[in-house]
């Protein structure tokens, strides 16, 4: 059984997110079988805030060279959720400080 831990796996933190979390809207790498439901209410449980949206996306995985005399390889394919928080409710305490 899936946790409200086990389904947000990190914040993603890049100079997009970070332009889009002043608009309350955060970024999260979650698990690959999450669904949007899933991924609402964990991040009203863990961040005790009040979710309007979940956008989902599916990132495939990207091809990589390895080196010389070594086959390709590639990155793992991952799940991007994008949250949008309504406008009366609280800012994230973890993107506070970053921007």
């Amino acid at each position: 059984m899936k946790t409200v831990h086990d389904i947000i796996v990190k914040p993603v933190v890049t100079e997009r997110s970070m332009d889009m979390a002043r608009n309350k809207k955060y970024i999260f790498r979650v698990l690959k079988n999450a669904s949007k439901p899933e991924i609402k209410k964990a991040v009203e449980e863990v961040f005790n805030v009040k979710v309007l949206a979940v956008n989902t996306i599916n990132m495939h995985a990207k091809k990589k060279r390895l080196g010389l005399g070594r086959p390709e390889g590639a990155r793992p394919a991952w799940k991007k959720a994008i949250v949008t928080l309504t406008p009366e409710s609280e800012t994230i305490a973890f993107f506070d400080g970053m921007f």
